[in-house]
């Protein structure tokens, strides 16, 4: 298995995935906070592949179920059922602005993890 298929390197990019999707429904949910009637949207990821993982963990061939959870593992968006205006739109913009936040580092983390990873690779080719 080279470098950039590895296990840690797809947590990465699904992570990547799940974040910018992530951001992109808060975007939309803050965007649609005066719309009566609108659902707020959330994603999820972390929860069910952690426990993918956990269960992978404990199998038999440990290392190959890791990565076929990592390929099988995709997130979700749902909509909030809660209406908590009378308008019924479902958006608490100061909370939504507080996760977009929250999002954004946890989006630099991971990139500052790909790059450091990638500089890591690059200065092993250049030697």
């Amino acid at each position: 298995m080279d470098f950039l298929s590895s296990n840690s390197f797809l947590l990465m990019e699904k992570s990547l995935g799940f974040l910018w999707t992530k951001q992109a429904a808060i975007l939309d949910n803050i965007a649609n906070a005066e719309t009566p009637n609108y659902k707020a949207k959330t994603v999820t990821f972390e929860e069910s592949i952690r426990a993918k993982l956990e269960a992978a963990r404990s199998g038999a061939a440990p290392r190959q179920a890791v990565r076929q959870v990592l390929d099988e593992s995709d997130f979700a968006v749902t909509e909030y059922e809660d209406a908590t205006r009378m308008d019924e739109n479902g958006v608490n913009v100061t909370a939504q602005s507080i996760e977009a936040i929250r999002n954004a580092y946890q989006m630099r983390y991971v990139l500052n993890a790909v790059n450091s990873d990638l500089k890591l690779l690059h200065a092993a080719v250049r030697g």
